[in-house]
């Protein structure tokens, strides 16, 4: 696309606090779901860091968003340095406007943004969709596969049958809400228990848990262990810190959660190297999970000794 035709096609807007509500627009016609209202300014008010709003909106000339792109801020932990980086979130095409570079463009803008305001690193986790753009034309590299365990939960017949009748989803939903909310803590999440492992991850200070409540999660004890983990149809395990001898202590309690609440999976997501992927092995074989990629601004780190679970990527 030459700049005439770019000039004729959009324009362009830095995202900000008066047009992020745009993003749920133009969310809820490339995937047919509409996010609550707010929840993308929740997402991209990255303030604890000291910048936020860090992307790129596409107009048509008729005003109507087209194309979004945009990275979360945060901080990562590596050699006993506090890195800003940022996290390559959502990515969105009107489905009329493909294939015109609008996603290229987007992005090229967010990264010079990126250099202007400091933040030296990016890293994502693409779906298949989008891996081949950021490595193709955009010259990201990937570091690893990150690997999904699945680990099936045994159901009572009657929780299995009713939790495919509408009638009594609702009334499911509420009671796991109840469930929850007697055996949560009041904390908003955990320590990265890759740092512990001595990899680099994100600096989960209170900063950072404060803004990450853009999405309901809870932080529930088994014992001596502490879990973060989120639901949706699946008991979504975000992170876990504990002692070794205790990983089996921990699944029996949290299979048996799952079992209560009516969900017969439990699912987690980690880096090979990681204590947890090890532990996660001895008791399931894990599929494929999300690559992990990154973008080098200029902070010349050793990517491949960055890890990652469920807890860091933004849809957690």
């Amino acid at each position: 696309m030459n700049n005439t035709e770019q000039a004729f096609e959009y324009r362009i807007r830095r995202l900000s606090a008066d047009n992020i509500a745009d993003a749920e627009w133009l969310h809820a016609v490339v995937y047919g779901v509409k996010p609550r209202h707010g929840f993308f300014a929740a997402k991209y008010d990255t303030a604890f860091t000291g910048v936020k709003h860090v992307g790129f909106m596409a107009y048509h000339r008729n005003g109507m968003p087209i194309a979004f792109y945009a990275v979360i801020p945060c901080f990562i932990g590596i050699n006993e340095a506090r890195v800003l980086v940022g996290q390559s979130a959502d990515t969105m095409t009107h489905p009329f406007y493909r294939f015109k570079g609008l996603f290229v463009d987007l992005a090229a803008r967010t990264f010079e943004l990126c250099r202007s305001l400091g933040i030296r690193l990016v890293f994502g986790f693409p779906n298949q969709n989008s891996l081949q753009g950021f490595i193709n034309k955009l010259g990201w590299q990937t570091t690893e596969r990150m690997d999904c365990f699945r680990i099936q939960v045994a159901l009572k017949p009657l929780s299995k049958v009713l939790g495919k009748m509408s009638l009594f989803k609702t009334a499911a939903e509420a009671r796991r809400k109840n469930v929850l909310k007697k055996i949560a803590l009041k904390q908003l999440g955990i320590a990265n228990s890759v740092v512990d492992d001595g990899f680099g991850g994100i600096f989960r200070n209170n900063g950072f848990l404060n803004y990450k409540t853009y999405s309901k999660t809870y932080v529930i004890r088994i014992e001596n262990s502490m879990v973060w983990l989120k639901i949706n149809k699946v008991l979504l395990i975000g992170d876990i810190l504990m002692r070794e001898g205790e990983f089996g202590i921990t699944m029996d309690g949290l299979k048996k959660l799952a079992s209560r609440l009516g969900l017969n999976e439990l699912q987690f997501h980690a880096s090979p190297g990681t204590t947890l992927h090890r532990l996660f092995l001895t008791v399931c074989q894990p599929i494929p999970s999300f690559p992990v990629i990154f973008k080098d601004l200029g902070a010349d780190l050793p990517t491949a000794q960055i890890k990652f679970t469920s807890a860091d990527i933004d849809t957690f």
